[in-house]
């Protein structure tokens, strides 16, 4: 094959390898970190032989990987043809985009084990257009969270941008955190306790989430022919927000009309550039009264929430965002109980 020809396939090997990452909950640890590294390490190859010789072992994986045992079962957020719609995707013919049209939007339990009691739920949603980014931002970190004490549920939703609305985008972590809390009793917490926490993109789903559907906003301001069911009987909004290096563009302005903005907590390297985004968002959170707490970590660039499961090493200092973020959450939950 030439070097173009050896591309190509890449492209389309690693395209069929994101539903792996995004079902890492249901599959062996190994083999995925090691599609990771061959498809993050591909583009900075120049030798064919080379290039050749990683395409054919990444399709080696995805000829011999399989399903751990017991593995969970995805949970749908939308009833079939129930899904609110307003962005026009048919076409995913060069895979341009992870999610192809016919993408429908699910989530995985990840619970703590019956003995432990939990403090909260939490909805976790990773960067970019998922894929990979899944398997050590989202995965990951709810193995972390479920180790403070957490039940956590994966959300693999449409993604902003990629090609989905704010709107759309949101209303699938509305919908997951309406499907937590409606089954409060079945995870042993409290329906006031559902945090969501969004990495980098997955941060500008949760403040889409707030945006458009806390408050007494619904799906159907937005959808108009959006059939309200159960869940939407449920608040959609999360108690508090965890935006890790995911503050909105610092060009872009926010609409507070309707919203009710929860308890916010940020996380962000200082040599990321998002840093520049939280600058501009934080002043004006705290303009509008929301409850923030903000912690910037040295030496560490954008996307390096739970790296090391694929082997990164020396951003130690990022990983205090966890128990900085469980004690934020416990201190929103125990204010929010004591004003009742």
């Amino acid at each position: 094959m030439s070097k173009g020809e050896i591309e190509a396939r890449m492209k389309e090997v690693c395209h069929r390898g994101v539903v792996f990452f995004e079902d890492a909950p249901c599959y062996p640890t190994e083999p995925l970190v090691r599609m990771f590294h061959l498809g993050r390490n591909f583009g900075n190859q120049t030798d064919e032989a080379v290039m050749e010789r990683m395409l054919e072992e990444y399709q080696a994986i995805l000829r011999s990987i399989r399903p751990i045992p017991d593995a969970p079962e995805r949970i749908y957020l939308w009833p079939e043809g129930k899904m609110p719609k307003n962005t026009d995707y048919t076409d995913n013919s060069d895979y341009r985009y992870n999610h192809d049209p016919d993408f429908i939007p699910y989530l995985f339990e990840m619970l703590v084990p019956e003995t432990v009691e939990p403090k909260g739920a939490v909805v976790v949603c990773a960067g970019g257009d998922h894929g990979d980014a899944s398997f050590h931002e989202a995965f990951q970190s709810c193995h972390d969270l479920n180790d403070l004490g957490y039940q956590c549920f994966l959300l693999l939703n449409r993604t902003h941008r990629c090609p989905w609305s704010k709107q759309e985008c949101g209303a699938d972590a509305a919908r997951a955190i309406r499907m937590v809390r409606a089954d409060a009793v079945k995870y042993r917490i409290s329906p006031d306790r559902v945090s969501f926490a969004g990495f980098s993109n997955g941060g500008v789903t949760g403040e889409a989430c707030i945006r458009y559907y806390s408050g007494e906003q619904t799906v159907k301001d937005h959808f108009p022919e959006y059939e309200p069911d159960w869940l939407d009987e449920y608040k959609g909004a999360p108690d508090s927000f965890l935006c890790i290096y995911g503050p909105r563009w610092a060009t872009e302005e926010f609409d507070y009309t309707g919203v009710v903005y929860p308890p916010t907590f940020f996380a962000v390297g200082r040599d990321d550039s998002a840093m520049n985004n939280l600058n501009h968002t934080y002043p004006d959170l705290a303009a509008h009264g929301v409850e923030l707490e903000v912690h910037t970590f040295a030496g560490v660039p954008h996307g390096k929430a739970g790296v090391k499961l694929v082997g990164e090493e020396g951003y130690d200092n990022f990983h205090l965002w966890l128990p900085l973020g469980d004690a934020f959450m416990q201190d929103v939950y125990r204010k929010a109980e004591e004003k009742k």
